[in-house]
Order: C-alpha cells, then sequence, then structure tokens
C-alpha cells in the first residue's frame, strides 16, 4: 500500500505535468540541443483535440457490426463475451475492453488486419511485431482465420493465454 506522503508526491508530479502539456509547447531548436519554448492558450490545445480525435472504441465497434448486417447478440456470442459485457461496451463511450476483448472482437466481425488494427487502436492497443501473441493475431488476420476455436489453437500452440 501506498503511504500517504507518497501519493500526495504523485498528485504533485502528474499535476506538474499536466500543466506542462496543456500549457507549453517545446520544439527542438535547429541544429541544436536547446528548446525554445512558447505558451499556448488552452483553445489550442481544445482544437487541436477536436480536430484529430478518432471515433472511440465503441463508436467504431458499432458501426462494424451495423456493416456486417448481424445482430449485436451474434457477434458477442462468437466472441465469447457474455451480455452484460457487451452492454457495458456498447453503451459506454468511454469505456476501453481488454486486448483480448477487442481482438476477440474483431474476429467475430470476420475484419481484416487493416481494420483490426483500427479497431484495436481505438481501445488504445496495437498489434507489434515483437510479442508472440500479436505475431500469431497477425498471421492468422493474414490467413483470414477468424474463427475464435482455431485462433485459440494457434495461440495454445505457443503455449499463450487464449482470447476466450
Amino acid at each position: 500500500m501506498l503511504s500517504i506522503k507518497l501519493l500526495k508526491e504523485l498528485n504533485n508530479f502528474v499535476e506538474r505535468y499536466t500543466h506542462i502539456l496543456e500549457s507549453v509547447i517545446c520544439e527542438d531548436a535547429v541544429n541544436s540541443r536547446s528548446y525554445s519554448c512558447e505558451p499556448i492558450g488552452q483553445d489550442k490545445v481544445t482544437d487541436f483535440i477536436k480536430n484529430n480525435r478518432k471515433p472511440s472504441f465503441s463508436k467504431l465497434l458499432l458501426k462494424y457490426i451495423d456493416r456486417t448486417g448481424v445482430s449485436d447478440s451474434e457477434i458477442y456470442k462468437k466472441a465469447g463475451i457474455d451480455r452484460r459485457h457487451f452492454s457495458k461496451i456498447r453503451s459506454t463511450p468511454d469505456y476501453h475492453p481488454r486486448k483480448h476483448t477487442a481482438i476477440a472482437l474483431a474476429l467475430a466481425l470476420e475484419l481484416d488486419k487493416k481494420e483490426t488494427v483500427k479497431l484495436i487502436g481505438a481501445a488504445g492497443y496495437t498489434l507489434s511485431e515483437s510479442e508472440t501473441f500479436d505475431l500469431v493475431i497477425s498471421f492468422c488476420l493474414e490467413h483470414k482465420i477468424h474463427a475464435l476455436d482455431d485462433v485459440n489453437q494457434a495461440l495454445d500452440y505457443f503455449s499463450l493465454k487464449p482470447l476466450a
């Protein structure tokens, strides 16, 4: 358990860096190790977020489900997810499922690799080329292996945790 003193230090640390992130942009000076900083207003940060924010995991998932023309229940059952968990994903716009859950949903939707990367990216994940789990998933996507049992068999071959 963290001490109160350590928690206060943590809070100060986060506040200090949050303030810096919101109020200052530091750029590398050309051909130099020095930095020049220019203050920016809250409006610039807000505009940047507004112009660059991608759809949430929930919105993107629902878009892909609508595109398939199948029911929500068919997708979450195929992904090995229970109704309550799917309901939480569906009704909570900023909810980020675990990586295994996001991948299971992508497989249930039979997304290609590019769409899968986009969907799991909306939950804050990626497919790394240095992780065996991610390489197995990439292999399955590239070979159009979407059946959960088949993907889990491939993961089991490498003694990796199954998706569902």
